[in-house]
């Protein structure tokens, strides 16, 4: 029997779910649970002392979390296809929301512009991270279904533009003109740290797409040419390369939150200073609450504790990973990576931070640090995930049964073939008998 092609299942196969991935889904509950017990923790004192109650950052934080679990379990029963077709206006509108930045409607916090006061004040370059995921993996599912173009080979253009169409090149022009413009926007807040992620999740859906390695070589040569000299042009980026090259000649300056952050990291030794009895967030690391949780982390559950986080993330990542590689059809496959690939960056990306590995770019740790916008999108992230294992599951499911069903086939007619090879067995003994 024919198997009816993945892009032609109905909406009501569509929409009949498989199991959810309890696994994943744990760790992600797991992940928030913890998540919001250490913000609570690394944001006690900052919030006593500035607004005169230790409770505002967490309570804010554990609404944005329980609005963020209501949109995963509503995003997981979205229908798919939902994301293909938005994806173009996703993409657009985000562009929009950046471009909205540089204008009254922004607004803006330690020399950098990369919020959007509309009612309600967030960040769009977190829309735009997970709409280019959506964009790219929309496109690039129909790769292998659209024709290559020709040109006339008559002309030196034509035959210049065969060249470049049989080496992927004209392929990339459009994904690489995306990935320009929304960097261009986001270096212009400045804001290193999401420009860093949106490339990784754009990448990360061209390497699932099956675009040659060669071309992420030239990218990522390019691309670190460009920063460099968008570092060295840039005053603020400069001050954050010698901060990191030295954040100890400035320890009372603009490097006392890199030398604090070391400073509570090798304070927790080896099981910490318990949950709670955290000396450097006593207003020593500013702004704990946020991109430097982690220190606070690290400081209270000490050693052990730190790298019980990073399994959790490693499994966590592993998880959305295989979900990704069981997905329904290529399209999940690369919303899929692109999301978790995504999510790996940014806790590579902020442990390295923190640890002064890398220079401080201002990077969130998922789950763990404050901010509305991030988690509710990233809870939402995660929805998207867990639909695409509901749907992983239930055609795996689908292909099993077809599989036992082909077996059982098979096993019916080999049967029915030996059933018939001893009828004709015992008739032949029966006319020699005769």
């Amino acid at each position: 029997m024919a198997r009816k092609p993945k892009r032609d299942l109905t909406v009501e196969e569509q929409l009949a779910r498989g199991p959810l991935d309890l696994p994943f889904l744990m760790l992600v509950l797991l992940l928030l649970g913890i998540g919001l017990i250490m913000m609570f923790s690394a944001s006690y004192a900052t919030a006593y002392y500035t607004d005169g109650d230790p409770l505002v950052y967490i309570s804010r934080q554990a609404l944005f979390g329980a609005v963020g679990v209501v949109g995963m379990f509503v995003v997981s029963k979205i229908n798919y296809q939902t994301f293909r077709w938005m994806s173009m206006p996703a993409l657009i509108g985000s562009i929009v929301l950046l471009v909205l930045v540089f204008t009254p409607l922004g607004v803006t916090h330690n020399q950098a512009r990369r919020w959007l006061k509309l009612g309600i004040e967030f960040q769009p370059s977190e829309f735009a991270k997970i709409a280019v995921i959506l964009f790219f993996a929309a496109r690039l599912s129909k790769r292998d279904t659209e024709k290559r173009k020709r040109y006339k080979n008559r002309t030196f253009t034509g035959r210049m533009l065969n060249r470049l169409e049989r080496v992927g090149f004209l392929e990339l022009v459009p994904y690489g003109a995306i990935l320009l413009l929304v960097a261009a926007l986001m270096l212009k807040q400045p804001h290193m740290s999401g420009t860093i992620l949106v490339l990784a999740g754009g990448a990360s859906v061209l390497f699932a797409a099956g675009i040659h390695w060669g071309w992420f070589v030239a990218g990522i040569t390019g691309v670190g040419g460009l920063l460099w000299i968008v570092i060295t042009l840039t005053p603020y980026m400069t001050n954050r390369i010698n901060l990191w090259l030295d954040p100890w000649s400035q320890r009372q300056g603009l490097g006392y939150q890199t030398v604090q952050s070391l400073i509570a990291i090798g304070s927790g030794g080896m099981l910490g200073r318990g949950l709670g009895n955290s000396i450097q967030k006593m207003l020593y690391i500013p702004e704990p609450e946020n991109d430097f949780v982690f220190p606070i982390v690290v400081e209270e559950l000490g050693f052990v504790g730190a790298v019980l986080i990073i399994v959790l993330f490693v499994l966590f990542i592993v998880q959305g990973l295989w979900i990704a590689y069981r997905a329904e059809n290529l399209y999940c496959t690369m919303v899929g990576i692109g999301i978790m690939a995504q999510i790996a960056w940014q806790v590579f990306c902020n442990i390295a931070v923190v640890t002064n590995t890398l220079p401080n770019t201002g990077i969130s740790l998922p789950f763990f640090s404050s901010g509305g916008t991030s988690l509710i999108l990233l809870l939402a992230e995660m929805g998207v995930m867990v639909n695409i294992g509901r749907n992983g599951e239930r055609a795996a499911q689908q292909r099993e049964a077809l599989r036992a069903q082909h077996e059982a086939a098979k096993a019916e007619q080999e049967a029915a073939r030996r059933e018939k090879t001893i009828v004709l067995a015992d008739a032949r003994a029966a006319r020699a008998e005769q």
